[in-house]
């Protein structure tokens, strides 16, 4: 395995622990790696660093499964400080769902707690010979047997490492059985019910016998300039606290998209096939607050508190997490099921299973999809008759994915994988293998686009055109909002945009869900690191994030073939907010090759794009 990020250790490397922790699960060694400066300036940290440190260790023929498919977890120059809403942690390898570019990233405390503990982000490659946990408290590093944990929910194994450690507060990154059974969409929890939930990270854990991570520390993130940072924080904390959107969130969670998502017709119910229901009016924030609600969670020096906390008293669970929009339409909406109690305790259980709730529960519509259809009967569901509307056989149906029985077995290679099997692979509502988030490409022109060329298929995290409608604007680096089903250079230009200050809010790393003014962002960032980056800068940045991880798919066998949108949602829908339309996609994916300087015949960055940028050679 090729060394990577070496570099001079700086030792006022600000904004950066400076160092990485490079772990060999076969060997079983520990080691302290400085973090590459140059490759910091250049690529910032999070997805962005991650995917410069990996590029030259995937390839084509890396096994996803393999002891040789590495596993980064990173952190950013603002993750730690007391920037609003900075309080994420990337987690990155080859993905076990698509094949290409693996990218997950989750809230809560975990990536602070890992920069207090003294590293900016933990590299792990090889396969342990038996399950381990590994444990960092105060810059001292251990990996620990972790036998006795294996088969543990990911509550359990939280808060059972805690108790071993004699460390109430530390955090713990870890997977649960659907991780330890490699299925294929298996997320990474922390933090309780925070998730890195998409492209199967818990998998590539799983695959390494790697049950968990836990970090403790006290170790402060240096400022280059504290005044400055401090005067950028205050008066984006204000503006973040007092956003329209934040006050939506702190009340309604995310859920509260859904009353918009009706009227845009971009919730997809029925499995992406019927473009109104009725009964989706159970499924909303106020609903939830009328029922199950109990409080709000907030993550690491968040104003906003998006997280919820629920009782179903029907299931005799007091406390439980979430569940937020995605999960709510996923196992709501999808499978025309408006029983709110039901479906939170479908994301439960995706929870103590550690399982993405987009893939299982877009998956198990899918399933649904083919018994209306004919094409499965109860031959293939092993008995389970699943008929919309009913949630007991989708309940059923997580378990089994996790644990690998029976039609959930198949089900745990995801959709793509399902309708290969079935012969009608186009039916699947995925690209690339993952399975689409609740946001229809009808209702936004732009998020088709996104989902299209999204580095790590089909992915709201990546880019976010239905936000720009809601005056989520960065006009500096061209994020606007255009027509919401318009087709022109504006449209498009303003979605590949997008993706660029997306792959930078995945770099630094900032939550999606504020968006204080890039002035007070640029103020946060320079005060950190000393740098002095403008909004041009930024833009750059951003440009080069997305060309890299391009580079990396094409390396890992991406070509055009892979820009497209499954069938399902290039079909119109005559009742909803979509109003029948559906986009031009072909034309408008053209426009976006020419936008991103990309190879109109083989899809990848042109030599010219990649000079500008800074990349010759990639």
């Amino acid at each position: 395995m090729e060394d990577i990020g070496r570099g001079k250790r700086v030792p006022d490397m600000n904004g950066y622990m400076g160092k990485l922790l490079r772990v060999d699960l076969t060997r079983g060694t520990l080691e302290d790696e400085p973090l590459n400066e140059e490759y910091a300036r250049l690529y910032m940290g999070g997805s962005g660093l991650a995917a410069r440190l990996l590029y030259d260790l995937l390839d084509a023929d890396t096994d996803p499964l393999g002891p040789e498919n590495p596993l980064l977890f990173l952190t950013g120059p603002l993750v730690g400080t007391t920037a609003p809403a900075c309080g994420r942690y990337e987690v990155c390898a080859r993905s076990p769902l698509t094949g290409l570019w693996g990218e997950s990233n989750s809230g809560g405390f975990f990536g602070p707690e890992l920069r207090f503990a003294g590293y900016d982000g933990i590299l792990i490659t090889g396969r342990a010979e038996r399950a381990v946990y590994l444990s960092i408290m105060e810059g001292q590093a251990e990996l620990r047997p972790a036998e006795h944990l294996w088969g543990q929910d990911s509550y359990a194994t939280q808060e059972l490492i805690r108790q071993e450690l004699g460390e109430p507060r530390a955090r713990v990154a870890c997977i649960g059985p659907g991780g330890e059974n490699l299925v294929k969409y298996a997320a990474v929890m922390n933090d309780h019910g925070r998730a890195a939930g998409r492209t199967g990270m818990g998998t590539v854990m799983g695959s390494k016998n790697l049950k968990g991570i836990a970090v403790r520390g006290t170790a402060a993130v240096p400022l280059a300039d504290a005044v400055v940072f401090k005067a950028a924080r205050r008066q984006a904390w204000d503006i973040v606290k007092d956003d329209i959107q934040t006050q939506m969130m702190r009340l309604g969670g995310s859920n509260f998209w859904m009353d918009m998502a009706m009227m845009y017709g971009s919730v997809p119910h029925r499995y992406f096939t019927q473009g109104e229901w009725e009964p989706a009016g159970k499924l909303t924030a106020t609903a939830m607050v009328e029922s199950i609600f109990v409080r709000p969670r907030a993550c690491y020096r968040c104003p906003i508190a998006c997280g919820r906390e629920t009782k179903l008293e029907r299931y005799g669970l007091s406390r439980v997490d979430g569940p937020e929009y995605e999960t709510v339409a996923s196992f709501g909406n999808l499978l025309l099921c408006d029983d709110l109690e039901g479906v939170a305790y479908a994301g439960h259980l995706c929870n103590v299973y550690g399982l993405d709730t987009i893939s299982t529960g877009g998956t198990i519509a899918f399933a649904y999809y083919l018994f209306d259809q004919g094409i499965i009967g109860e031959e293939e569901t092993d008995g389970l008759v699943l008929r919309w509307g009913d949630l007991e056989p989708a309940i059923r149906l997580v378990e089994m994915i996790a644990r690998r029985q029976g039609f959930g077995d198949l089900l745990a290679e995801g959709s793509r994988a399902v309708g290969r099997h079935f012969g009608v692979e186009e039916l699947a509502v995925q690209v690339n293998g993952l399975e689409l988030p609740m946001h229809d490409p009808r209702a936004f022109s732009g998020q088709g686009l996104v989902y299209a060329t999204s580095p790590r298929g089909a992915c709201h995290m990546q880019g976010d055109t239905y936000m720009s409608q809601q005056g989520q604007w960065v006009p500096e680096l061209g994020v606007v909002s255009g027509d919401r089903q318009g087709e022109t250079l504006v449209e498009v230009t303003a979605a590949v945009r997008s993706m660029d200050w997306r792959a930078l809010t995945n770099s630094m790393i900032m939550c999606h869900f504020q968006n204080p003014p890039l002035e007070h962002v640029l103020g946060m960032l320079n005060g950190a690191t000393g740098w002095s980056l403008t909004a041009e800068d930024l833009a750059v940045m951003g440009e080069r994030f997305s060309n890299l991880k391009r580079c990396l798919n094409c390396r890992l066998g991406l070509t055009r073939a892979n820009d497209r949108l499954p069938r399902l949602v290039l079909q119109k829908l005559e009742d909803g907010g979509t109003e029948g339309y559906v986009p031009d996609f072909e034309r408008l994916l053209g426009m976006v090759y020419e936008v991103r300087g990309w190879d109109s015949e083989t899809g990848m960055p042109g030599q010219e794009k990649l000079a500008e940028l800074g990349m010759v050679g990639m």
